[in-house]
């Protein structure tokens, strides 16, 4: 018999039909890179988030949307007050949920600092032995900014952009000088992203940048000799996103990211 503490409601036929059947919990378990199948050996707190997350999702409760009592929840899911709070501990290290002494608990912000958390620093142990997991990184950024590129050059196709306009010639000046620009960078990235109706797809983007950003000084790298060609790359990807030229697009957004990648390659050679 299913512990009360892992049991989905299976009277929601929206979430039910949505998902082919499967039940919130199993869902709850493959979100979390977890076996779809219970395992005997899971802890009491591991059921009561899963508990919790299904109730969030059976509720169709929304950032900020408020959380039964911690008595309530010990009630509604049939677990223990120790499990309750042992469990909203962990969920609000995810984001999934929010405390705020004296006023209750809430949806969290869903945010995904917790993922920025664990790559920087997954990536940061590989530092000295292998540079794989940055490289990683750069290339996922790079995937994200190609496959948006159709996305972006119609939302930007036409119009006038004086602010990434001014981002792209600070970080042309700054190169010229011999400097980094990387909050002028993440600027123009989300600047680009702005017009997108996709806060997935953002969230992703700062998020890849601010692990590649954490990760880039503990390398050790010298200043790129190739700053004027990466800080023209972004003045070219506007340009092409205004003109609507999606292949020109496509194309300075690939050289944006060469330098580093090039950098990465011969250093996992050297190794």
């Amino acid at each position: 018999m299913t512990s009360p503490a892992v049991q989905a409601d299976h009277g929601d036929a929206d979430h039910v039909n949505r998902y082919g059947e499967m039940e919130l919990a199993t869902l709850v378990r493959l979100s979390m890179g977890q076996s779809a199948t219970p395992v005997a050996s899971r802890s009491r707190c591991d059921e009561t988030m899963d508990a919790i997350k299904s109730y969030i999702l059976r509720e169709r409760l929304q950032p900020g949307d408020v959380l039964p009592t911690e008595t309530q929840l010990c009630d509604d899911i049939g677990a223990s007050r120790s499990s309750v709070r042992e469990a909203v501990r962990k969920l609000e290290a995810l984001n999934i949920v929010r405390v705020e002494h004296g006023k209750g608990t809430f949806v969290g912000s869903l945010s995904l600092d917790p993922m920025v958390e664990t790559l920087a620093f997954r990536s940061m142990i590989s530092v000295g032995k292998n540079f794989t997991d940055l490289q990683d990184v750069v290339e996922m950024r790079r995937f994200l900014d190609l496959g948006c590129a159709d996305e972006v050059v119609a939302s930007l196709a036409g119009s006038e952009q004086p602010h990434l306009m001014e981002l792209a010639d600070a970080m042309s000046s700054t190169a010229k000088e011999g400097k980094t620009f990387l909050s002028l960078d993440i600027d123009f990235h989300m600047g680009v992203l702005d017009a997108l109706d996709n806060t997935i797809v953002k969230q992703m983007v700062r998020s890849l940048w601010l692990v590649h950003m954490a990760v880039l000084p503990q390398l050790g790298l010298p200043v790129s000799s190739e700053l004027d060609r990466t800080a023209d790359a972004h003045r070219r990807m506007l340009d092409a996103a205004l003109a609507g030229d999606v292949d020109g697009y496509r194309e300075a957004v690939s050289d944006h990211y060469e330098p580093i990648e090039s950098i990465l390659k011969h250093r996992i050679q050297e190794q």
